[in-house]
């Protein structure tokens, strides 16, 4: 297809594609699918060979969150039968990360609900970061704590994190109907502020919340403005319980052709598969390590996730690699910081004509019996439990 062509040929030079051809990698028929993965693999091996980068996550806080937004199983009136508990003490959070460095995860990321912390919740976050750092060498710390206030941001990085990770979610357009109780524009303005102190910004999408294909583009050429390093593409949970506890819209070719999608517009980032590939990928899991070269090792924030092992073994059996502590994620431009700008894209602006006239087709409604509820299984080991965790 010359509209893969086009795209490969982009994405080697890290040059931005038209909106109208991201659209028509959306718009691709299952008969050609395999051509897309293809192609998009191509970039992914050229930025980031045959590595997968394993991150585990920590869930300090459980539950009880003021915010509404929509997709979350903590929300405010959600009456999701989720674990529910305050923060976890430093050694309690150092020795949950410590069982996902055995498995094999490079990062822990630290979450925990609600709006956003304050100082005090700061100095907790702190302390946790000091003891993970303290007791595994080599390990990134990310932190996930919400909206951030000034100054906040660096005081996380004088205290050893690596990273920062707020999710825009949604396109702008859309983002008041997901969530009321904060904007896009606060969204956006804490991945400033992380980049701003010199934290590794990490940003991404939920997909399957009822989004147009042209949503999906917005939130993604948004993502690439910001340039944030690593992108997180996660496939809505649907908790019984939420507002979106009915939204069963994915597919597996669907979720391939948005990471597809994801690798083409941002070509040398991180692109993690995050939660829910579980539930939406299935059996089709090995062909996404394709197009993103990072993933969640175990289970999720109020999810349970796939065996550590079963992930292990997958990307063996696929012919892939875990990535060392001793190994850059990041392309050496990357790595170096020579990308970013302030927030300005990375590579060049490109243009040109669109390498398809196809217009994007309309998703066939999935329906009740679509819904994979058997694969949707609360957490309840690890973190905040007395059962061990899945690592």
């Amino acid at each position: 297809m010359d509209l893969l062509n086009t795209l490969v040929d982009k994405g080697l030079r890290r040059e931005l594609p038209t909106r109208d051809e991201a659209l028509a990698v959306l718009a691709t028929s299952d008969d050609d699918l395999l051509d897309v993965v293809a192609a998009a693999g191509k970039v992914r091996r050229h930025w980031f060979g045959r590595r997968v980068k394993l991150n585990y996550l920590v869930n300090l806080k459980s539950g009880l969150c003021p915010e509404d937004c929509s997709y979350c199983s903590q929300r405010l009136g959600s009456t999701a039968g989720i674990l529910k508990y305050t923060w976890l003490k430093p050694d309690q959070a150092s020795d949950a990360a410590a069982a996902g460095v055995a498995g094999g995860a490079k990062r822990v990321c630290l979450v925990a609900s609600g709006r956003g912390p304050t100082d005090r919740d700061v100095d907790r976050v702190s302390e946790t970061i000091k003891a993970i750092k303290d007791n595994n060498e080599g390990v990134e710390v990310c932190a996930c704590l919400g909206l951030l206030s000034d100054g906040q941001a660096e005081r996380l990085r004088e205290a050893g994190a690596d990273a920062y990770n707020h999710n825009l979610n949604t396109s702008e357009a859309t983002y008041g109907e997901i969530t009321t109780t904060h904007t896009y524009e606060d969204r956006v303005d804490t991945v400033q502020k992380a980049h701003a102190a010199g934290l590794s910004a990490c940003s991404g999408l939920i997909a399957g919340m009822g989004e147009t294909d042209e949503d999906l583009v917005d939130v993604v050429y948004s993502l690439r403005e910001l340039d944030p390093d690593s992108v997180p593409v996660n496939f809505l949970i649907p908790f019984e319980g939420t507002p979106l506890g009915k939204e069963w819209n994915l597919t597996p070719q669907r979720c391939l052709r948005i990471l597809a999608m994801t690798r083409f517009v941002c070509p040398d980032v991180e692109v993690r598969i995050a939660g829910g590939r579980e539930v939406h990928l299935r059996t089709m899991q090995p062909l996404a390590l394709h197009l993103a070269n990072s993933i969640f090792l175990g289970d999720y924030l109020t999810s349970e996730g796939q065996a550590g092992k079963a992930d292990l073994e997958m990307i063996a059996d696929a012919g892939f690699e875990v990535e060392g502590t001793d190994q850059v994620t990041l392309p050496e431009h990357r790595a170096a910081g020579g990308c970013h700008d302030g927030g300005g894209v990375c590579g060049s602006e490109g243009g040109g004509a669109c390498g398809s006239d196809a217009a994007p087709e309309v998703s066939e409604p999935r329906t009740a019996a679509d819904a994979r509820t058997d694969l949707v299984a609360v957490r309840r080991r690890g973190a905040g439990t007395d059962l061990a965790p899945n690592a």
